[in-house]
């Protein structure tokens, strides 16, 4: 149940991720497309599409009316995406925080490209409905560097913001069956409680504790010292 996984330069001395899979070993590039391809000159299809839509807004007048991405599109940027959604997973394991922030963003500009230009709801949904994991691990991704800095504030804010928005996702897609169960909810929910439980606390924390403990012990003496205490503590 463990991803193993390493970064190393390959021979023509690009930064390589290898991935070990059940049969075998999946290599991916670090940097750019993960297959190192590079789609009609392109860094990638979904540079390729918005290229297009460039060259039909000049041809019609600034209007992007008239643009559609067919089945075969959709599932050309869908392939693609997953290509990213392995490697973020990679370089999420090495710790590479940057790395899944980078990937996770390039893939949601795909999802919001196709829900923009999709022939229809049902291609749209084809990407669509990889959005709530893609979120969870860009969260736990942007946490995971506010966290090497302490700020445990942001962190718990980043992970109600995301919560809230695959709330919204959900509903506006009207899936309240997947609202209900999704395992990314509960993912983030459980750290965001493991992150509150495991901080360390702050002074004013401490009195604050100390404070409620004397009150229901009836310690008013102590209660009274703990107050004065608080009241000088220095504002943070």
């Amino acid at each position: 149940g463990q991803v193993s996984v390493r970064k190393f330069k390959g021979k023509d001395g690009k930064e390589k991720v290898q991935l070990r899979v059940d049969l075998g070993m999946l290599q991916m590039n670090a940097c750019g497309r993960p297959d190192g391809k590079r789609p009609f000159g392109h860094e990638s299809l979904l540079q390729h599409y918005e290229a297009q839509l460039a060259k039909h807004r000049e041809g019609n007048g600034d209007s992007e009316q008239g643009f559609v991405l067919q089945s075969g599109d959709c599932a050309k940027l869908q392939q693609e995406c997953i290509q990213y959604h392995h490697r973020y997973i990679c370089l999420f394991q090495l710790e590479d925080f940057q790395g899944v922030i980078d990937d996770t963003d390039r893939n949601l500009k795909a999802f919001d490209f196709v829900k923009r230009f999709a022939a229809d709801c049902e291609l749209s949904w084809s990407l669509q409905q990889f959005r709530p994991q893609l979120m969870l691990m860009r969260t736990r991704a942007r946490g995971a560097l506010a966290l090497h800095g302490a700020r445990y504030d942001d962190v718990i804010g980043l992970v109600d913001g995301a919560i809230a928005d695959l709330r919204a996702f959900y509903n506006e897609n009207g899936r309240f069956d997947l609202l209900e169960q999704s395992g990314e909810i509960r993912s983030l929910e459980a750290w965001r409680e493991e992150i509150r439980t495991n901080r360390p606390r702050s002074e004013k924390e401490k009195l604050e504790t100390a404070l409620d403990e004397a009150v229901r012990l009836e310690d008013y003496e102590k209660a009274a010292k703990v107050r004065d205490a608080l009241r000088n503590l220095k504002p943070s």
